[in-house]
């Protein structure tokens, strides 16, 4: 919710535009006097203030003149009874975004607010995408190659080799593959590396929002298309004009949003909800989903024709449990990566705790991977992880698969399950049984119990 400073000496005018704006759902408040606001937004994250240009001590213009100097980013209307031209030119050239004179109704001081914060809104949205730009440009330029996405297995160098050649088209490029593997890197990795480079690239998760929220977040808003709607609201496609934009679990769309976005990519134009006017827009389309599209078309869930224009070129990443052999590159990589965030020096895996990473399935596929690395350079205690720092992986080191036949021993089952633990933690642990006995979240006493009774030396 924005908010909204009123500098107002007039205790009744002060009030009243308080609760004017209140009632268009920003948080209002009001100071009777220049220098008390100072110290205010000193202090406090403000979005706008509306400002009387005569008071005592401070005037209008001073105050204007203070804000900008300390904060250029914030937005002043100007207040007056006197509708002078020469004010009006002063207070624009010190910053002002706007300038009232006092016979303004409650409606138009409404318009007038409205308009200041969508042109904020608006550059802000600019700013971001600016940085998210600048930080991928950067992140490009670290290193040559693919500084993203690593690895030397066969369908690795595939995808890499799709990338290298479908860069420089416009072609719409469909990214397949399970969850985790790092689906939104290849999309990245083909704008900064197409002549879109340096435009913008915006990321839309399909699967994370309700029908309607969606289409407006893709398409925009016009002010007043749906309660709320105080004002118009520009969609991702038009931010990702003379860019990319990424339509991640795409396969999540409903079948309404589905036919518009079919329109997008046929004629490169559309409508904002509740609006009557043809936008056009210049972007590249690329979208990923870990569904498979072909089933959903065979079962209605999704239009063949737009399928058709989404999958121009298809690029499969394959799971982590397919490319096993990357995982020594790929984990090296991630450890370097997660220290630089860390700000602590690279960190070792030593051999042993990288066979156990060798060894899981990863079902995660890469992002498991990486949280794992991350939650054990958080707890280890030096700079080398050894297997002791990597986390319990169950399907990899306890085993447990149940015993063939028709009929199971749960009590045997359980004891022999519960020996397999306390083996490979007291191995983990190089036969320390205090350490083991915390990692297992038991009393040394039971430990000793426990090693006696299943005869563990």
């Amino acid at each position: 919710m924005p908010s909204v400073l009123v500098i107002e000496d007039n205790r009744t005018m002060r009030e009243g535009l308080v609760i004017t704006l209140t009632k268009m759902g920003l948080e209002a408040s009001g100071l009777s006097d220049g220098e008390s606001a100072l110290r205010l937004l000193a202090e406090k994250k403000i979005d706008l203030v509306v400002s009387d240009f005569k008071m005592p001590g401070m005037n209008g213009l001073e105050v204007l003149e203070k804000l900008k100097a300390s904060r250029p980013e914030l937005d002043v209307i100007l207040i007056t009874a006197y509708g002078s031209v020469d004010l009006a030119v002063e207070a624009m050239r010190l910053g002002a975004a706007d300038f009232l004179t006092k016979d303004f109704s409650p409606e138009h001081l409404r318009v007038r607010v409205e308009k200041v914060l969508a042109a904020r809104a608006e550059k802000l949205e600019k700013q971001r995408l600016a940085e998210e730009n600048a930080l991928l440009r950067s992140e490009a330029a670290e290193a040559a190659g693919f500084s993203s996405l690593v690895g030397e297995s066969p369908a690795m160098k595939d995808v890499f080799e799709k990338i290298s050649l479908v860069a420089q088209s416009d072609s719409s490029v469909l990214i397949t593959g399970e969850s985790g593997t790092g689906k939104e890197l290849v999309a990245r990795e083909i704008h900064s590396k197409s002549t879109r480079a340096g435009g913008p690239f915006v990321r839309v998760s399909c699967g994370a929002l309700a029908e309607s929220v969606l289409e407006s977040e893709l398409f925009g808003h016009e002010k007043g298309a749906f309660t709320g709607s105080v004002k118009s609201r520009r969609g991702r496609f038009e931010l990702a004009h003379g860019g990319t934009i990424f339509l991640d679990e795409v396969g999540d769309v409903s079948p309404t949003v589905q036919v518009k976005l079919l329109r997008v990519l046929q004629e490169r134009e559309f409508e904002r909800l509740g609006g009557e006017k043809t936008i056009s827009v210049d972007v590249r389309v690329l979208s990923a989903t870990n569904k498979n599209l072909v089933d959903q078309v065979s079962q209605g869930n999704f239009r063949e024709d737009l399928f058709y224009r989404l999958h121009v070129v298809p690029i499969h990443l394959p799971s982590l449990r397919e490319r096993p052999g990357d995982i020594p590159l790929l984990a090296g990589h991630l450890v370097a990566k997660i220290c630089r965030k860390m700000n602590r020096p690279p960190a070792e895996i030593e051999p042993p705790a990288l066979e156990i990473l060798c060894g899981y399935n990863w079902p995660g596929n890469v992002r498991e991977l990486e949280n794992v690395l991350e939650r054990a350079l958080v707890l280890g205690p030096g700079d080398r992880l050894s297997t002791s720092d990597i986390p319990p992986l169950v399907e990899r080191e306890y085993n447990l698969s149940l015993p063939a036949g028709d009929n199971i021993d749960l009590n045997r089952t359980l004891e022999q399950i519960e020996n397999r633990i306390i083996q490979h933690t007291l191995a983990r642990c190089a036969g320390n049984k205090s350490r083991t006995a915390r990692m297992l979240g038991l009393k040394t006493s039971v430990l000793y119990y426990k090693l006696e009774k299943y005869g563990i030396s």
